[in-house]
């Protein structure tokens, strides 16, 4: 007679963690002011470029909320075999960004650009199981190697928020003062505050620099008179229209976006403590690529995975994907209520820099824990390859000019970090190690 266990072991995974519902709420805002500013980025850059009014511009800005939402929650908790469900923000992607101005600049409109968004993304949604495959070939020394220039690559942008952006007062002593403040208030709640209010450090932090900054006059509000409750039109910029080279030169860019969502999965997987295997990159890709295909429909443009998010899980140490979802449909209320939407944009970028410092300083010092475990005493050519992903990977930050006269698709190719370190290091580990070695270094 077989006795039935008395006790059975289930551990629940840490992204599978639930939390309060006040906690998920406070961690799921401090997510959405971690991404906000990148997220309208885009919108803010490609409207006027597009010869967009203002109000049409605003309309871009809340698709780009309303539809990051969606995608988040897509990621987050997952359908089927959609959504790597991890606690992974998307939103619009900056990678196209100087592509699409190329197109704009050539006679293209946004529906061409729309139109080649939506064929290159169902082409992506394809190819994502075979893309997957590749996670092999990332043992430390590759996803170690590429987190560690994600993190760095976004140093620029967390300099120039703090620094105020590009306009005429950017680097003036109040705009960097601001910045640097907020950061001090946040290391000053990591340092002194209880253990339950450290993870809100980020939060309280930009809270504080925002009162401040209101107090000193550098909060600018700005109400287009839209109404408190809007629904996002559906094809507002007309119905897509598909160009070949417009579709060609999106398509580059989809492999790049796989290349740089397929690192952010992994470096994800690092902070998290979770293994990411072939089935479950494939399934965050599919993710990725289903709601940059289904984006245009709404406005908006090609999304991707945000790595700033990864770096605040780093520090606050909360891994639940259900305070991400709670942040992704914070985004869709944020896209359905314009005025909202514009007071969280009044937030000065001073203060969005003084806490990505820190956020973006984390992603870089997660890839050179995970290069710690390389072993380059046995194997010297670890090293080699750590070298030059990391140098070839911070040449189109340091130096955005250096493909300026390469092919067009190699431009395309190389000039993101994210892809151009992927290339290099997998390429170069291949070379050294072989396929057969794949974990030997681990």
């Amino acid at each position: 007679m077989t006795s039935p266990s008395t006790s059975s072991s289930f551990v629940v995974p840490p992204e599978d963690t639930r939390l309060g519902g006040g906690k998920t709420l406070a961690y799921g805002i401090q997510h959405i002011l971690t991404m906000y500013c990148g997220i309208i980025a885009p919108p803010l850059i490609i409207g006027p470029a597009a010869h967009l009014s203002q109000v049409e511009t605003a309309a871009l800005v809340t698709a780009a909320l309303f539809v990051s939402g969606l995608a988040t929650l897509l990621q987050s908790l997952g359908i089927w075999r959609i959504g790597v469900r991890l606690p992974l923000v998307q939103g619009v992607s900056f990678t196209g960004v100087a592509t699409m101005l190329s197109l704009l600049s050539g006679g293209c409109s946004l529906p061409v650009i729309f139109g080649a968004i939506i064929v290159s993304s169902v082409l992506g949604f394809l190819l994502a199981p075979c893309f997957a495959q590749i996670v092999r070939l990332f043992p430390p020394v590759v996803s170690g190697s590429v987190v560690t220039v994600i993190g760095l690559s976004l140093v620029p942008v967390a300099i120039s928020w703090l620094m105020g952006g590009y306009g005429p007062d950017a680097g003036s002593m109040s705009n960097i003062g601001l910045g640097m403040l907020t950061l001090v208030i946040v290391l000053l709640i990591q340092r002194l505050a209880p253990p339950a209010v450290r993870p809100l450090a980020i939060l309280l932090g930009m809270v504080c620099g925002y009162l401040i900054a209101w107090a000193c006059g550098k909060v600018t509000f700005v109400s287009d008179g839209s109404a408190w409750v809007a629904l996002p039109a559906l094809f507002a910029f007309g119905l897509p229209q598909f160009d070949i080279s417009a579709i060609l030169s999106m398509t580059l860019i989809m492999v790049v976006l796989l290349a740089e969502t397929t690192a952010g999965l992994l470096a994800a997987g690092e902070v998290v403590g979770t293994r990411m295997d072939a089935p479950r990159i494939a399934n965050g890709l599919r993710a990725d690529m289903l709601s940059s295909a289904l984006s245009p429909i709404f406005g908006s443009f090609s999304q991707s995975v945000f790595i700033q998010n990864i770096g605040l899980i780093a520090i606050t140490g909360v891994k639940s994907r259900f305070v991400v979802a709670a942040g992704g449909a914070l985004l869709v209320v944020l896209g359905l209520l314009p005025f909202w939407g514009q007071v969280a944009a009044s937030i000065p970028l001073p203060v969005l820099g003084g806490g990505g410092v820190l956020l973006f300083g984390t992603v870089a010092a997660s890839g050179i824990r995970t290069l710690g475990r390389v072993d380059y005493e046995r194997n010297s050519m670890n090293l080699v390859i750590v070298a030059a992903s990391l140098v070839m990977g911070l040449v189109p930050v340091m130096m955005p000019n250096f493909y300026a006269h390469f092919p067009e698709w190699v431009r395309v190719l190389m000039s993101s970090s994210i892809g151009t370190s992927c290339l290099v290091a997998v390429l170069l580990n291949l070379l050294f190690n072989g396929v057969s070695r794949q974990r030997s270094d681990d």
